[in-house]
């Protein structure tokens, strides 16, 4: 059947899995290099957390204006853009010093006393947050116009999995250029990357509708949704939405709240863990390269799996919604096992790794599936910035995890037991899911197509 409709959307969906793998790339250095910065420059727990509760609020704030701005410019210039930016960003860490000394002064005059560089790297990491944030509402509209209501999940987990490769690499490659060139140049190295994309993006991207490269049968697949037939004519103005019209849905808060409860958490996974394994551990540089390689790789199967675990209720008579949230309540289910993961810890390092490897994979799966809601219940013309109102949701619910983990290990460590700041983040991270899709239930119980 695929011979016969054709598979260039596939091609579509593997430039979006590449443009997450970068920029995971990007997001995660800093984490990575965490501890050699934290020695280098003195930094504490609450440095550290203010320098990610920046990128954290200003990825909030942006995904807002992110989406509307890829509804407004198009997927393919919105998501150009965005990737030039962050590309640009990452590779101004490699400045942040110096960054630091030029801004120290307009802090100071503000009362705000912090060293210079932690000043520096919350500036560079506000710049890659402002940038990132138009990374998954390009991927997800581009993902509605390509793909069919029961194949969107599918290849939402297919490119949210460059997420967990973008993951699976940073430990690989990260620790190793910094031994052997610095970290300045790793900075430059990692973000340079990004402008490769961009070659392939600009060659390949059309929307469906002028794309030379889709077949007739293909695009009528595509459509072939009952309430898509209408093909939607890029040349016709896009009719605006406002937000305040989009928040008067319950649709969109069920969203937000979910995002918000669940975002912070893989946040928290991809911040700390570096942070985490020496703390506990005395783990630095290589010695973390195996335990987080293994750990994001089982992320993959969560974000590909949970993506298609859908169909099978969806095949079984469900409406999408429906089997999507059916799925998403036992995708819920699995992060419970992180509860055990500082008892465990006490035998060997490898229980946390794996069971925060199980909590990391499943959410994945349960973010392959709320981003599919969106698509799901909302028409073509506000997904993106529906999706910009979740993503400031959750990047708010990560700023809250940053700052309260931040203070936390502070606080702990100075009475000599930091593991116990850890169990409460764990245990926050473990019931975040359950909570989430209690509310969400709630909020929307069925299927109900917003109409604007």
């Amino acid at each position: 059947m695929n011979e016969k409709i054709g598979k260039f959307r596939w091609t579509i969906c593997s430039l979006l899995f590449f443009a997450t793998t970068v920029n995971y790339l990007d997001r995660q250095v800093l984490s990575l290099l965490q501890p050699l910065l934290a020695e280098e420059f003195g930094w504490t727990n609450s440095d550290y957390a203010n320098i990610t509760a920046v990128f954290q609020f200003a990825y909030a704030i942006s995904m807002l204006f992110a989406g509307r701005l890829i509804d407004k410019l198009g997927t393919k210039w919105g998501f150009a853009w965005a990737l030039i930016i962050w590309s640009l960003a990452a590779i101004i860490h490699a400045y942040a010093e110096a960054l630091g000394e030029f801004a120290s002064p307009i802090f100071i005059s503000l009362g705000i006393a912090l060293p210079v560089s932690v000043i520096g790297f919350m500036i560079a990491r506000a710049l890659l947050g402002f940038g990132e944030s138009g990374n998954f509402p390009a991927a997800i509209k581009a993902t509605a116009e390509y793909f069919p209501k029961k194949e969107r999940a599918l290849a939402t987990g297919i490119f949210n999995s460059g997420s967990n490769v973008g993951a699976i690499l940073a430990p690989i490659t990260v620790p190793w250029v910094a031994s052997h060139w610095g970290w300045e140049l790793t900075f430059w190295i990692i973000g340079a990357i990004g402008f490769l994309w961009l070659i392939f993006w600009f060659w390949l991207y059309e929307s469906p509708a002028k794309s030379s490269r889709l077949s007739e049968a293909e695009r009528a697949y595509i459509n072939s949704d009952i309430e898509d037939q209408k093909v939607e004519n890029t040349s016709e103005v896009v009719e605006k939405v406002s937000w305040f019209k989009l928040l008067g849905f319950k649709q969109t808060w069920s969203f937000a709240f979910g995002k918000f409860m669940t975002d912070g958490v893989w946040w928290f996974f991809l911040f700390w863990l570096p942070a985490y394994l020496k703390a506990q551990y005395g783990m630095t540089g290589t010695d973390i390269m195996l335990p987080l390689s293994i750990l994001y790789s089982m992320t993959m199967f969560g974000s590909i799996g949970g993506g298609a675990f859908p169909m099978y209720f969806i095949n079984k008579g469900y409406k999408p919604y429906d089997g999507r949230m059916k799925a998403m309540f036992i995708i819920a289910l699995f992060p419970l096992v992180v509860l055990l993961a500082p008892v465990l810890g006490e035998i060997s390092f490898w229980f946390p790794v794996i069971l925060i490897g199980i909590g990391a994979s499943a959410h994945q799966a349960w973010s392959a599936n709320i981003f599919t809601t969106v698509s799901d219940m909302f028409p073509k013309k506000s997904v993106a910035s529906v999706t910009g109102i979740g993503g400031m949701a959750g990047g708010l619910g990560g700023v809250v995890m940053s700052k309260l983990g931040g203070y936390l290990f502070d606080h702990y460590e100075k009475l000599g037991h930091v593991e116990t700041g850890y169990t409460i983040m764990f245990t926050i991270c473990a019931l975040a899911y359950v909570i989430a899709w209690s509310v969400m239930k709630t909020l929307v119980p069925k299927m109900k197509a917003v109409e604007i």
